[in-house]
């Protein structure tokens, strides 16, 4: 790889994130020995972005398209971009060893609640619901604690038993920002947020939650 540089407890390799309107953004990528990611930016003399997450080079870089770093950051070999993903930098990425790195900003976009779904109790197809705001969040929690919700009661679309379910293959695909076919990773499974828990709500799960939480 190029730029290949080995320390006593990290490696660093040459990197880089293409913008179609700005061109390439050079940087040092740090792989830990203990699975921490870093990125030192060198796109310009005058830049002072300093050291990065992937997540936090790729935007920095202002890569257009969907923000998925993996594959947008990409490290020379023999003359060839090969995406973060295709090369085995990978295995040695522990999401946990990062999490404490993230900025408020990251922090606040791990804040995630992937699509759900909701069996209708007459036609017993699964409708699917978009968790993206608070009022989504609340539409689902008043339809989950309704045991005998069904198609019609869905509020912002209309829709009807005669309805097609969606295909299996589509079911997949719940809005994960980590996968897409994400079967409930740290990034979107939620125990408890101010985004899906009310307090005018006297549930089990908003109850504890109030109890809880921090002030």
């Amino acid at each position: 790889m190029g730029g290949f540089v080995k320390g006593s407890d990290y490696i660093e390799v040459h990197c880089g994130c293409t913008s179609k309107k700005y061109g390439d953004s050079s940087g040092k990528l740090r792989v830990s020995s203990s699975g921490h990611f870093l990125i030192f930016c060198l796109c310009s003399d005058a830049c002072n972005a300093g050291k990065l997450t992937p997540e936090e080079f790729e935007k920095h870089s202002q890569r257009e398209g969907i923000k998925k770093w993996k594959s947008n950051i990409w490290v020379s070999v023999e003359g060839v971009k090969v995406p973060l993903w295709r090369t085995c930098l990978l295995k040695y990425y522990k999401h946990s060893e990062n999490e404490a790195n993230w900025t408020s900003g990251a922090l606040r976009r791990r804040n995630f609640h992937r699509d759900e779904f909701i069996r209708c109790s007459e036609c017993k197809k699964e409708r699917r619901f978009r968790l993206r705001t608070r009022d989504q969040c609340r539409i689902y929690h008043n339809a989950i604690s309704n045991q005998r919700w069904k198609c019609a009661d869905r509020p912002y679309d209309t829709i009807t038993c005669d309805d097609d379910e969606e295909r299996e293959s589509r079911k997949s695909c719940r809005g994960c920002p980590r996968s897409s076919k994400c079967r409930g990773c740290r990034s979107c499974v939620c125990f408890g947020c101010l985004r899906c828990r009310f307090l005018d709500c006297h549930c089990r799960a908003c109850t504890d939650f109030v109890q809880n939480t921090a002030p």
